[in-house]
């Protein structure tokens, strides 16, 4: 295809397209939590977390109510693992390569907060307590040690339109649940039965 020649491929190109970095970009990023960036993490209910390894790279989305994600000090963070699909694909990546990146998300706010750093894997009785919801532990929980943080302005979502009302999506317009996983496993898993218990099912694992 033609954009093959036409592909930067090299550190001098890539400079050279984008030039020199904006000096408030460069002033926002920092070694720690300050004030303005713990109500942002206090404030999300959702962020998205990256990791790598040699067996390949994940993103993994992790949920709750504003707050789950704990700032234990200025340069560390705590985020319960919940029930899930038990790929664990990110942790597996941590015991390999401890590197992390973190994409906070807040509904309503156009602004993203970006952390980078190193991962290291908790099930400390204690720790792991003080996360419990309706008595319920969490698999574990991960520690975040916080290298670099900083936020992004609103452009992406403002161009995304991620919180207008009038973008939303109709989730019947598209496939569901049940439906993709029949198809991919070709008819023995997911289908209708699977996509009628969803929502029971959803509510019993949550926690």
């Amino acid at each position: 295809m033609a954009y093959s020649d036409h592909l930067v491929t090299s550190m001098e190109q890539l400079q050279s397209l984008y030039g020199e970095k904006n000096p408030a970009a460069v002033a926002k990023e920092i070694d720690y939590i300050n004030g303005s960036y713990r109500k942002l993490i206090e404030a999300a209910p959702f962020v998205a977390i990256a990791t790598g390894a040699p067996e390949g790279l994940d993103c993994s989305p992790k949920g709750d109510a504003p707050g789950f994600v704990r700032i234990l000090d200025e340069r560390t963070l705590a985020i319960p693992d919940r029930p899930g699909n038990n790929r664990i694909d990110g942790f597996r990546n941590i015991v390999r390569d401890p590197r992390i990146a973190l994409l906070f998300l807040i509904p309503g706010v156009g602004e993203t907060l970006r952390v980078n750093g190193r991962a290291s894997i908790s099930i400390d009785p204690e720790l792991m307590q003080s996360f419990a919801v309706n008595g319920k532990l969490p698999r574990c929980v991960l520690i975040v040690h916080v290298e670099r943080i900083y936020f992004h302005c609103s452009k992406a979502i403002v161009r995304s339109k991620l919180w207008d009302e009038a973008t939303k999506i109709d989730r019947k317009s598209l496939p569901s649940t049940g439906t993709i996983i029949a198809e991919l496993s070709q008819g023995k898993l997911g289908g209708e039965d699977y996509d009628r218990a969803a929502p029971e099912r959803i509510k019993a694992q949550l926690y």
